[in-house]
């Protein structure tokens, strides 16, 4: 019996959902400082056992988008995408990010909950809204600019996690002793030297998703014919646009913090409207076909 595709995704979906909802649950249990000095590459058990949770939801969350996104049975190559899918595959890009950097930022708890309650939310999305089929024979760039376009907004979505850090840092480093803006997201302390690595990493992941982004338009203007401004393509040049301000301005005026930040949030708006947004309108408002 063949499998339909939103009962392939059923069941590796729920684990991820499971796996994730457990790890964003998890009592925080941080060893004693001279403990965690003596043995900085071995963490306690209970932090052992969120990741070994997060390790198992990622793994679980990369196969349903596998089976999300491949169509196993159609007689001609298609892919099915969507904008619940797209937001499940920025939450997995952002979190295989936060893997990667946890440990040498010292990402707190409250980050990883976060990051894990936001995993799981995408994942049931995507399950409940899976998207609809796009017919890949008409050209053989399409995939790629779909990877391209989507690994655009996990990088984007990778800036506005280091951004958050990073505003959350500065509000750190002014509030005043015991206050409550003192509880910390993030390993900043009073030095400013992870404040700065933050601000830096924001502005890297804004270039590389910028890249991204400028492949991912010259691949749609290359095999689209003809070019139509529809929503998706006048929202994402308009985003385009406002992250080449944000990188010349930062570039040549020194633009940083506060500043840097309303531009990084503007063209992500814009970036978020251009496919989830106009995808969520045709998918789920209108109940209409999306051509590509």
């Amino acid at each position: 019996m063949i499998l339909s595709p939103v009962t392939l995704t059923l069941w590796p979906s729920a684990l991820a959902v499971l796996a994730y909802g457990l790890a964003s649950v998890l009592p925080d249990r941080t060893a004693p400082a001279e403990v965690a000095a003596e043995s900085p590459n071995h963490p306690p058990a209970p932090e052992r056992a969120t990741w070994a949770l997060l390790a198992f939801g990622w793994l679980a969350h990369a196969v349903s988008i596998v089976f999300d996104t491949f169509n196993w049975d159609s007689p001609q190559p298609a892919a099915r995408f969507g904008f619940a899918p797209a937001l499940s595959v920025t939450s997995w890009l952002v979190l295989t990010v936060y893997a990667l950097e946890s440990r040498r930022l010292g990402l707190s708890p409250i980050t990883r909950r976060i990051l894990a309650l936001l995993a799981a939310a995408t994942v049931t999305l995507a399950w409940s809204f899976p998207g609809q089929e796009h017919p890949t024979s008409d050209s053989p760039w399409a995939p790629l600019h779909w990877i391209l376009g989507f690994a655009s907004y996990g990088l984007i979505g990778a800036a506005l996690m280091h951004a958050a850090l990073m505003r959350h840092a500065e509000r750190q480093l002014r509030a005043r002793p015991g206050s409550p803006k003192g509880i910390s997201l993030g390993g900043s302390h009073p030095s400013g030297a992870p404040l700065l690595r933050l601000e830096s990493l924001t502005l890297r992941f804004v270039a590389a998703g910028f890249a991204m982004l400028t492949l991912t338009l010259l691949l749609g203007a290359w095999f689209a014919h003809p070019w139509r401004w529809d929503h998706k393509s006048v929202f994402s040049v308009l985003s385009w646009l406002v992250f080449a301000i944000l990188l010349i301005g930062r570039r040549q005026f020194g633009w940083r913090g506060r500043q840097a930040v309303r531009w990084l949030y503007a063209g992500s708006a814009l970036l978020l409207l251009a496919y989830v947004g106009s995808r969520f309108v045709m998918e789920v408002v209108l109940h209409r076909p999306v051509i590509s």
